[in-house]
């Protein structure tokens, strides 16, 4: 079955924090170029491996960026909202995409065509400077991401730090101890780098301990320190 994708004008999209991060005059021009498009659950943006088309700025929504390994095993690497610019790496540096990019929910996605990205880039410091930014904040991400999950033993560690990353993400929300969790537990496993079931097993240890508390898709965490006791410094 197809999946439909709708396409937008950019001028019935508010200006999203990305593009407020530069100039106004540069912001103004990019959005004069790029081409906003709503996204169902699941359509992909760019797969790994595909060869970079441009840089895509998520509006409104989320994506999941996951990696495939050989033996069929599935990484999710994080899970992106709005204000985060994907593919910058891989267009600046004429490589392939090296994750695949899929709508975790309804999103409204910008695209920057990789030619009009590069021409404003050497012709503007300013967007040079944020693509210097942008991508050292991904470096600094993905080396959290393999010392979490790979220079980290315990499964229990890993989800601890998990809901904790989750928890700093919603410091600005109305009630900060709590997260809304839209994963599977076979999805979280795959961003912890275990099964399914030692993700239910976790689950259920942490609900016995009175770490979390969980009404649906809302997790609440009442006591972050004794959480936080569990991740090694």
């Amino acid at each position: 079955m197809s999946t439909q994708i709708t396409a937008s004008s950019p001028k019935t999209v508010p200006l999203d924090k990305t593009f407020s991060d530069l100039p106004a005059t540069l912001a103004d021009v990019l959005e004069q170029e790029a081409v906003t498009t709503s996204y169902p659950t699941g359509a992909v943006l760019f797969s790994e491996g595909q060869a970079a088309r441009g840089v895509f700025v998520v509006r409104r929504g989320r994506v999941r960026l996951t990696m495939y390994g050989r033996d069929g095993r599935t990484l999710i690497l994080r899970i992106v909202g709005p204000g985060f610019a994907l593919g910058i790496a891989s267009v600046v540096s004429g490589r392939q995409y090296e994750a695949t990019a899929m709508a975790q929910e309804p999103c409204e996605i910008s695209f920057l065509r990789h030619t009009d990205f590069l021409r404003h880039t050497r012709l503007n410091g300013e967007l040079a400077f944020w693509v210097t930014q942008h991508i050292s904040q991904d470096y600094a991400s993905t080396c959290r991401e393999i010392r979490d999950l790979i220079l980290t033993d315990s499964a229990q560690e890993r989800f601890a730090r998990l809901l904790v990353g989750w928890l700093d993400q919603n410091l600005d929300a109305r009630n900060p101890t709590q997260v809304k969790m839209a994963l599977t537990h076979e999805e979280i496993g795959q961003m912890i780098g275990t099964s399914r079931e030692t993700v239910s097993r976790l689950f259920a240890g942490f609900k016995k301990l009175r770490l979390i508390q969980q009404n649906g898709c809302t997790i609440v965490v009442p006591n972050r320190t004794a959480l936080e006791s569990l991740i090694a410094v």
